[in-house]
């Protein structure tokens, strides 16, 4: 009977503890015995909303060529030529001088030139004789209106056939038309030429100009004199990881539009002392609008929000906020912005923005 009693016992005491088990298990959880949500920290990098000079421009890639001229320029490159028919005497040139505008290069056989000349000079002679005579009767009144008006025309027509003459007895010294480098040299001493054949050829390396292709599109925002920026592609000599840039300005547009390419093509001088050769490719910007002292963020603290909106994120103690701003120019990692309450040093997110909520706790992990 006892062992009977101690197993009832047992039995009792489990089916107790197993009740109060599930009784404890199934008892809601209040709100005082909940355990606090911890906030997410979200790590970011961080910048400053600052004041900017910034520009809007159209870059192209161009080459160096030498110049070619325009109505009140000549050429950078010519083509030397034979002034008439017969044989070079001498030759003053070779590839690769240097010459000065006026420096002989070739002289030609000038004996025919100077036998002309002499006979035109003499019949100068006769002319003004004979119309001085004839200005004496004319006083007189011995001589006709018709013949003193002969006498003139022949005495004009004298000096202008010797005025032509002289004229050709001078070409025969062929000179340079500026200060130049020969190039080619295309004739020597003893050699026999026709009118108009090819001598020599002379260019002006120091007359450069940039050549560039823009798209059509983009060419209404340009205009002449505007600043055009040269990257020469030769490291800078302040010893920075950059290359060196020379300005220069834009003074040719052209009025027609390339059908194969839909461009259009633009000229900017080259300064002399940029150290670029003809046929180097060139990126050149042109500028055509500039905002100085606005206020810009990195272009990474941009983003665009799944509902289509563009906002920055700042950053006020451990918490970023987003703000809607308009964009404006965008230059060198830098983007204008526009916004309610935005100021000059506001922190803003730059590396992390992307997917940042609203009102989200921030870990800052660097400066950018």
């Amino acid at each position: 009977m006892n062992k009977l009693r101690t197993l009832l016992g047992v039995v009792i005491l489990a089916a107790g503890s197993v009740g109060v088990y599930y009784l404890f298990q199934n008892k809601p959880v209040t709100e005082e015995e909940a355990e606090p949500e911890v906030a997410a920290e979200v790590a970011v990098q961080v910048g400053n909303i600052q004041r900017s000079t910034l520009h809007g421009y159209v870059q192209a890639y161009g080459q160096v060529d030498l110049d070619p001229g325009s109505g009140t320029t000549s050429p950078a490159a010519v083509t030397i030529t034979a002034p008439d028919t017969g044989i070079i005497t001498e030759a003053c040139c070779v590839q690769g001088q240097r010459v000065n505008k006026g420096d002989i290069l070739f002289t030609m056989d000038s004996r025919v030139a100077e036998a002309a000349v002499e006979m035109a000079k003499k019949a100068v002679e006769l002319a003004e004789k004979e119309f001085e005579r004839q200005e004496k009767l004319r006083e007189v009144q011995g001589t006709s209106e018709k013949l003193f008006l002969e006498a003139k025309q022949q005495l004009d027509a004298a000096r202008s056939e010797l005025a032509t003459a002289q004229i050709r007895q001078s070409l025969l010294k062929v000179t340079a038309p500026f200060s130049g480098t020969i190039i080619r040299v295309d004739a020597g001493v003893g050699q026999t030429v026709t009118a108009a054949q090819k001598l020599a050829e002379l260019h002006d390396s120091e007359r450069l100009v940039v050549t560039a292709k823009v798209p059509s599109r983009e060419i209404s925002l340009l205009k002449l004199g505007q600043q055009v920026n040269i990257d020469t592609g030769i490291r800078a000599d302040d010893g920075a990881a950059k290359t060196a840039i020379v300005r220069s300005s834009l003074n040719f547009i052209d009025s027609q539009v390339d059908d194969k390419t839909g461009t259009v093509e633009v000229r900017a001088p080259v300064p002399p002392d940029s150290h670029l050769r003809p046929g180097q490719l060139v990126k050149v910007r042109i500028i055509h609008e500039e905002h100085q002292n606005c206020l810009t963020v990195p272009e990474e603290g941009v983003v665009t929000t799944v509902d289509g909106d563009t906002v920055i994120a700042i950053v006020q103690g451990d918490t970023a906020y987003q703000r809607s701003v308009t964009l404006g120019l965008h230059e060198g990692g830098l983007v204008e912005i526009q916004g309610e309450g935005l100021k000059e040093g506001m922190a803003v997110v730059t590396v992390g923005t992307y997917g940042l909520p609203d009102k989200t706790k921030i870990r800052i992990i660097g400066q950018k």
